[in-house]
């Protein structure tokens, strides 16, 4: 009896996923939704052919509205105003979006389809984001699954930013991967710099533009990108300011300290760096650099489980605890975290305990 409903269950779902395979390709190959209007801010008119995905559409006309997952719907980053033309809103934005933003028509770009005229709102500084094409100048191995990219700028030959903010890479067509493929990286190199950026990507295994970067990229190559994006920066405060980072996370933080030292500042700062072991750790010396040229700056590297032959005299465990132990007058303190969800999260519900008031916590969470 169990063995015919199990595969009952078996062939209704071997059906439903065939019928929605079936769906895709017949919209794919046979909806011809012809020529579609987008007027964007009562300003400018765009004509596209109909079918494709809103963000994806805006992207070939050099309209780009920030995606950190490329498209997936993960990440919830592209929103902007569909005022007219966008359908129902769809169960994959509804996590994304909350009761004010859905009620001014807020829309996930990758969710949206191009299927009639659309009348959207994007606001102005995006419209500013541009298109650079660089030229890969230098590959740095920082440890065993993390390397630091340059960028040299072609065209054109500067680019301003704010330290915190990210960049969009442009993963062409490759051996692994059938199409173009943006992801978001944050910038880590010294902002005095205009002629370049530096990167610090980790791999992900089996990731599209990872894979790229890591076994496919080579120093000469030409590559594209768009940006700055984000809101993630330093206040102007003289607080106290706390840095709390793992693995790639490095990346903003280290742009900041880079600022820190450019603009003479002087406020107090600590930055908590977790690894899962000490051959993760990367960029010592220039924390050390870091160190000795700022005026009231602390590394600490946590190791979460050194190994036994490194004799690691340093904080031990998860860096959230170092935290706990080590950070004092919480209360007067600013934080700056960027790492995976789960460390953010641990973070913030440490901080907040220490006395860090949620208004003085800020965050880059990427997936």
């Amino acid at each position: 009896m169990l063995a015919a409903v199990l595969i009952a269950v078996v062939v209704v779902s071997s059906i439903g996923a065939g019928l929605a395979a079936l769906l895709v390709v017949a919209e794919h190959f046979f909806a011809n939704y012809g020529p579609c209007s987008i007027t964007i801010n009562d300003e400018r008119q765009l004509t596209v052919n109909g079918g494709g995905k809103l963000l994806s559409v805006l992207t070939a006309e050099k309209i780009f509205i920030p995606s950190a997952c490329g498209g997936r719907g993960t990440c919830g980053l592209c929103k902007l105003k569909v005022l007219e033309g966008a359908g129902p809103l769809l169960p994959t934005e509804e996590p994304y979006l909350d009761k004010d933003q859905r009620e001014s028509n807020v829309r996930l770009g990758c969710q949206v389809k191009v299927r009639n005229d659309l009348k959207i709102e994007i606001p102005q500084e995006l419209l500013a984001v541009r298109e650079y094409i660089c030229k890969c100048a230098e590959i740095i191995d920082l440890t065993h699954d993390m390397k630091q990219f340059r960028l040299e700028l072609v065209e054109p030959q500067t680019i301003d930013y704010v330290p915190g903010q990210y960049i969009q890479l442009l993963t062409p067509v490759y051996e692994k991967s059938s199409e173009e493929v943006y992801r978001a990286y944050s910038i880590s190199s010294d902002p005095a710099d205009k002629s370049a950026i530096e990167l610090i990507i980790r791999l992900v295994p089996g990731g599209i533009c990872t894979t790229y970067c890591f076994e496919y990229l080579k120093v000469g190559d030409q590559v594209k990108m768009n940006g700055p994006y984000g809101e993630f920066r330093l206040s102007e405060t003289n607080a106290p300011a706390v840095f709390i980072a793992g693995g790639s996370g490095m990346a903003p933080i280290k742009c900041m300290l880079h600022h820190m030292k450019n603009t003479g500042n002087k406020r107090k700062a600590t930055y908590y760096f977790g690894a899962n072991k000490v051959k993760e750790l990367c960029l010592g010396e220039l924390m050390r650099q870091f160190e000795s040229e700022l005026a009231d700056f602390r590394f600490v590297p946590v190791i979460a489980a050194p190994e036994q032959d490194q004799n690691w005299d340093g904080e031990k465990g998860p860096v959230t605890e170092a935290v706990q132990r080590t950070l004092d007058n919480a209360g007067q303190c600013e934080a700056y975290l960027c790492g995976s969800p789960g460390m953010i999260d641990a973070s913030l519900d440490v901080l907040k305990k220490l006395g860090v008031g949620e208004d003085k916590i800020f965050y880059d969470k990427f997936e």
